[in-house]
Formats: C-alpha cells, structure tokens, sequence
C-alpha cells in the first residue's frame, strides 16, 4: 500500500488553546480518557486522548508522526519523550504563525514535503481500528490528492460538512453550517505530496490577509484549504470508515461524554 511513497508519516497539530474548555490546567491532549491493560500480568493504567490517535496510526503500520504544538504545551512532549513506550517514533515541531491548523500543520512542510500523509486530530476519539489503513487503500486505488475519513454528524454546527457524489468524489465542504441536509463530516486524512505542496503555496498566497487581519482572531481551517484544492482542480475523495460520530473532547460538553465526569 505504501511503495509510491518514501513512507507514510502521521501529522498531528496539537496547537490549539482549548479556549472553550477554560477550567483546563494542562493540555487536553494529554486528559486521561479510560485505561488500559497492556497484558494480564501489568495493572492498568491511564490512558490520555492522544494516545488513541497514536494507536489508530500504529494499527495502520505507520510508525513514525511529527506533533506540531505551540509554546508552553510541554505537557505533552513530557508525557510522550520520544514515543518509545507508544511503539511510536515522535518528533516535535513548533507552531510558527497563529492563523489556524493549516498554517500549524504547514510547519512540517520541509520534513515531510515528499510523504503520504495520515492527518489525525489528537482531541477527536474515535472507533474504527482500521481507519487509516482503509484511506490509504483507498487512495492507492484512486490516486486521489485527499482521501477524507467520514464520520456520522451528531453536531453539524461545529464540525466540517462534507457533500459528496454517488461515486463519493467530494463536490464542497461546508465549514459549520447552521442547518444543513448533509450527514456526514471528515474527521481525518491521507493526502499526498500534491496536497500537501498546494497548501504550503496557498498559505503563502493568502498568508499577508491573515496578517492584516490577526487581531480579529479569524483562523483558516483545513476544510477552507481542502476546499479551495478542489476549486483548483485536485482529486479528493471520501470513504466512510464508522458507522458512529467521532467526540471532539473540544467541545464543551463532549469531554464528559468520553470520561464520565460532570
């Protein structure tokens, strides 16, 4: 599945403030969410969000995943070191301008320019064990640019709503509509060099707007730049991977959902 590529390479941005969870006192990549036994003879221990993003890639052969964090978020390379007990190769780079995931995400552009790429968000939990094994079959079989994971929508209002044809080429992606007729959104990715090349320039094009602009907060989210790459011509498709929607421990609310706490 991997031989048109160096390698596949997992990219997790793990940036954010979590400003809608402000009672935090670290990063919520790093919460506890249930446990776990690693075999008969070991107790269990906890078991943090990003730890299940970790396993989905791993379980996909992906041995090796860059964490783009932004300053003070130490927690997390204090938790995970080197990625060792994971079974999991990690490096860490730095946010450099603040305008939004793809703009995190576009600091790895140098390590990882020639690369598949497996996107997972380390504060979505999800089921689906084979995910990323399936986008990337898919994309072997389709030699799509993108290949989006699509999930079941339980709160369309906060979430990227994707529109697809029968043959589930994506058509728009709809970023957090108020209502909508569409049931499913992306919560992860494959993408290849020709995405991955595309947004480094589409950065670079609109980056001088977000410039002027950063005092107001406006961020870029990734649907924008996945949908202004099917505006200019890239192939992305979708696969459905769980009958279940993903939980955005981000959203207030959903964190207690995963931990069951109040």
């Amino acid at each position: 599945m991997k031989a048109q590529f160096d390698e596949v390479i997992g990219l997790i941005p793990a940036a954010g403030r979590a400003t809608r969870l402000p009672s935090l006192t670290g990063s919520k990549e790093v919460i506890p969410i249930g446990s776990e036994m690693p075999d008969d003879s070991a107790p269990a221990h906890p078991k943090v969000a990003c730890e299940y993003l970790l396993d989905h890639l791993k379980k996909a052969r992906i041995n090796k995943a860059y964490i783009v964090l932004r300053e003070g978020k130490w927690d997390i390379p204090a938790y995970f070191g080197d990625g060792t007990a994971c079974g999991i190769h990690l490096a860490y780079l730095m946010m450099g301008l603040p305008h939004g995931p793809p703009f995190t995400l576009d600091q790895a552009y140098p390590f990882v320019q020639h690369s598949l790429i497996a996107l997972g968000f380390p504060d979505i939990i999800f089921g689906a064990d084979d995910a990323f094994a399936k986008l990337i079959a898919t994309q072997t079989e389709t030699h799509a640019d993108v290949v989006l994971g699509l999930f079941p929508a339980d709160q369309p209002e906060h979430v990227d709503m994707v529109d697809t044809g029968d043959d589930f080429r994506v058509r728009q992606i709809i970023i957090k509509p108020a209502q909508t007729t569409l049931r499913h959104t992306w919560g992860i990715a494959v993408w290849t060099p020709a995405f991955t090349h595309f947004m480094h320039e589409y950065l670079l094009t609109i980056r001088s707007s977000f410039e002027t602009d950063k005092d107001n907060g406006r961020e870029l989210h990734v649907g924008n730049v996945i949908q202004a790459a099917i505006d200019h011509g890239l192939k992305v498709m979708a696969l459905p991977v769980s009958d279940k929607p993903y939980v955005d421990i981000g959203v207030p609310g959903n964190l207690e959902k995963v931990t069951g706490k109040n």
